[in-house]
């Protein structure tokens, strides 16, 4: 009959067994596996690094060829997502795992991230359409969902704007690649167009000389296409004068604000009116009846 001692002992000899085996599969395991888990380590470890050298290389051939660093940036960090999957799944094969059965599961988790993220890949792609036809690139001012602003950087998901009162506005690129856009910078020269009405009592001729001295004294006005300044309506109160002259991009809103400014100082020193809405009521009194 086994006695409370011989169980105490046994069970610490099964114990120690259990113990023995264990570290025995350990070192078994370290002996078969190691070298390949020795090699998937270094395989990852020199992965990392030719990732990050391949990513620079990338940024600057694209940085040179298009001269866009947004669309560098953005290949740079796609090329380096892509091949951290590869050298993931290298790695994976490399140590035993059963990598068709992980590539499976990867689509089929791509198929689920891309059905509940339908808004953040349209956002993608329009990133990607931005980025290859290049509508605006970093610097530009540009008009699109009702904000304008200068576009400070070109995310894979959101172009950035700020406007002019200093606010940053973050635009969806699918919303921005779908839409209508407006490019203020892509052409080199703007037209500045101003109205402004005279009096019918004053000379159309005079209004139109005092203007075109104050042009052809701005050297930021171009000669190329030719200044207009012609009669565009017969107002309520006033007729209305349009004028039509051409600047550089960068000029536009400091011409704008200056010529608005001295045709009304111009206008005055040479007694031209500039009629405010008026409307003039006539009171008849009736006569006692006879």
């Amino acid at each position: 009959m086994e006695t409370i001692n011989d169980k105490i002992v046994n069970g610490a000899y099964l114990e120690a067994t259990f113990w023995e085996q264990l570290v025995n599969k350990f070192w078994q395991l370290a002996v078969t596996k190691g070298i390949d888990i020795g090699v998937a380590l270094l395989i990852l470890v020199v992965g990392f690094f030719l990732i990050g050298k391949i990513g620079e290389l990338i940024y600057l051939a694209v940085e040179k060829k298009s001269e866009d660093p947004a669309l560098a940036t953005f290949s740079k960090r796609l090329t380096r997502i892509g091949l951290k999957i590869l050298l993931i799944i290298t790695v994976a094969s490399q140590v035993g795992i059963e990598t068709t059965s992980f590539i499976a599961a990867l689509g089929a988790m791509g198929v689920a991230i891309g059905l509940a993220l339908q808004g953040s890949l349209s956002n993608f792609a329009g990133g990607v359409l931005i980025l290859v036809f290049k509508p605006f690139k970093v610097g530009d001012v540009i008009e699109s969902g009702g904000y304008v602003g200068k576009v400070i950087r070109i995310d894979i998901l959101h172009s950035v704007l700020t406007t002019f009162d200093n606010k940053t506005i973050f635009l969806p690129n699918g919303q921005v690649a779908n839409s209508s856009l407006v490019n203020f910078t892509l052409q080199p020269t703007r037209r500045v167009d101003i109205s402004v009405g005279i009096a019918y009592t004053d000379n159309v001729s005079k209004a139109r000389e005092v203007v075109l001295k104050l042009i052809k004294a701005d050297k930021r006005i171009l000669n190329d296409p030719e200044p207009m300044i012609v009669v565009t309506s017969f107002g309520d109160s006033s007729v209305n004068l349009a004028v039509r002259i051409w600047t550089k991009t960068e000029d536009y809103w400091v011409v704008f604000a200056e010529m608005m400014e001295g045709i009304k100082v111009a206008f005055e020193q040479n007694s031209i009116n500039i009629p405010f809405p008026q409307r003039d009521i006539h009171v008849y009194t009736k006569g006692p009846e006879s």
